[in-house]
């Protein structure tokens, strides 16, 4: 028998619906009070474009986190490497991409494979900085799976230090957090890095 289990928000709603034509006109401000001219043809629909680019950037979509029992007592690491991570950074808000590896040690139940990519996009999805991200992600799991531990690592490329500022390229910020045995069973911890690869 599986058991779905509601995403609480994380944060307050929204006051209101996302107001597209609103954040258009406010693009186009931004950008003119920047020098940038939005009246030529190639630029007459970049403001709403824009505007529609972030509320994606910005907008996870629902689900619903399903477990299972486990039935077969598995007991040993479960492993998701190379989700996808695309958030925005919230000091500058330009984008900051990588990959998220995030395993558990599983409890009483396990996880549908593809709800762990949920679970990283739902608080990647969001103005954030990446060790917030990768703990929130670990918290999560942690508290609403009850694995006897978690693992997660994230590694990310921040335009906001590639494409301004420093203009690191190729920089790589790598993160991580650990709960329960993975993080205080010295065997387990190096286990889930060695799966890892590090």
């Amino acid at each position: 028998m599986s058991v779905a289990i509601a995403v609480p928000p994380s944060e307050p709603e929204p006051a209101a619906e996302p107001d597209l034509a609103r954040a258009a006109a406010a693009a186009r401000t931004f950008l003119e009070a920047l020098g940038v001219r939005c009246d030529g043809p190639g630029m007459a629909r970049s403001p709403r474009r824009m505007a529609e680019a972030y509320l994606e950037l910005l907008s996870p979509r629902e689900f619903r986190m399903t477990t299972f029992p486990n039935d077969e007592e598995y007991d040993e690491l479960v492993l998701v490497k190379g989700i996808p991570v695309q958030s925005v950074c919230e000091h500058h808000l330009l984008p900051f991409l990588g990959v998220a590896h995030v395993a558990y040690l599983p409890g009483d139940r396990i996880l549908g494979l593809s709800k762990i990519a949920r679970v990283v996009e739902m608080f990647a999805r969001r103005p954030q900085v990446q060790e917030r991200l990768t703990q929130q992600v670990a918290d999560w799991l942690d508290r609403e799976l009850r694995p006897r531990g978690v693992g997660v690592v994230v590694e990310a490329e921040h335009t906001c230090m590639t494409l301004r500022g420093v203009r690191a390229g190729g920089a790589l910020t790598r993160t991580s957090a650990l709960t329960g045995a993975l993080r205080e069973n010295d065997a387990t911890r190096a286990e889930f890095f060695a799966v890892l690869g590090r």
